[in-house]
């Protein structure tokens, strides 16, 4: 191989070499032990053979049939894994139920049935022309089921007020990567084989740079609440704090104004941003904008019950709210029900 063919296979066997070492560490080693990390794993390994799959038989056609077929086959719990890690992750499951036993165990009775009754060996045009095209029809079927699953995460990504925790941003992580992933190969035809060795590297370290930075924002925001904890608020003054605060949003319907801002706030009540901040996040465990939502959705509570007809666009204006959505999303957090349903209610 020249040097720009050396450099293509290390980088594209870097990634499935440090995905394999992940594999074994999730399967293995990972604590606490949650049944989402078993998933993770097997999905990072499945992924992982498939790359090596392609990259072996990128750079020598000659390879053994029966190591095409165990690549191929790996592919085809890639969806599945996939789906069996975002629900796992989502439901929080800390014991697997049967409906996963029966799930994985009938897809590897098709994969060992189909190997068995038609080898690649003796059936490469029925592998090629139609088993393959199956294998990434079925692999896109479970990305779909597994973004409708995670849906209200996904919306996370589009709403300016809400950020992604750091499970959310694993789950965010490995559903794109592996969608990625499954564009590369499908349209493998129109650029090249390799394309999705590469960007299974791209994703595997785009994914990790992700996931460390999320760690140490948080890893931050930890620090300065062991700090606050160091200088925790006498009871008798927050209890004083808190009718103060409670008294001038309602006496002045602050919660009204869409641009208020903490600060603005603070300033009002007379004291440092900062004692606000830690009054709110660690004696009422509730961020700035949740405490001030809170208010709003009350207000929009009354007037739906006194004008049951008012638009939603004039209720939100009048709570608030600086635009629909907002307003949809906050009353859902709060209350577990839509405008609509509350009416009906």
């Amino acid at each position: 191989m020249n040097l720009d063919n050396n450099l293509i296979f290390f980088f594209s066997a870097l990634g499935a070499f440090n995905s394999i070492v992940l594999s074994i560490y999730f399967l293995f080693f990972a604590k606490p032990i949650h049944k989402s990390n078993y998933f993770l794993g097997a999905l990072l390994a499945v992924l992982s053979i498939r790359v090596w799959k392609s990259l072996f038989f990128y750079y020598n056609p000659e390879l053994s049939k029966n190591y095409l077929q165990v690549g191929l086959s790996a592919c085809f719990f890639i969806g599945p894994f996939l789906y069996f890690y975002s629900k796992s992750k989502i439901d929080k499951l800390k014991k697997l139920n049967s409906v996963y036993y029966v799930h994985l165990s009938f897809l590897l009775v098709i994969v060992l049935s189909v190997g068995f009754l038609y080898p690649y060996q003796k059936y490469i045009s029925l592998w090629v022309n139609y088993f393959y095209r199956i294998i990434n029809f079925q692999w896109l079927l479970y990305i779909m089921i597994s973004g409708f699953l995670l849906r209200d995460v996904l919306q996370k990504l589009f709403r300016t007020k809400e950020k992604l925790n750091y499970d959310e941003t694993w789950l965010v992580s490995v559903f794109f990567g592996v969608l990625i992933i499954w564009i590369a190969y499908f349209t493998a035809s129109y650029t090249s084989y390799i394309s999705g060795a590469l960007s299974f590297s791209f994703v595997f370290y785009l994914s990790g740079l992700l996931l460390f930075s999320k760690r140490k924002k948080e890893f931050v925001i930890s620090v300065k609440k062991e700090k606050y904890a160091n200088n925790l608020i006498e009871e008798d003054e927050v209890n004083k704090l808190i009718e103060k605060i409670e008294a001038i949003i309602n006496n002045e319907k602050l919660f009204k104004n869409p641009n208020l801002t903490l600060t603005i706030l603070a300033q009002k009540i007379n004291i440092r941003p900062q004692l606000l901040s830690q009054l709110l996040n660690n004696n009422l465990n509730k961020s700035f904008p949740k405490y001030i939502n809170e208010y709003r959705i009350e207000e929009a509570k009354q007037l739906l019950k006194a004008s049951p007809n008012l638009k939603i666009e004039i209720i939100a204006e009048q709570c608030g709210f600086n635009s629909n959505s907002t307003f949809y999303a906050a009353f859902k957090k709060i209350t577990g029900t839509t405008p609509s349903k509350y009416i009906k209610e």
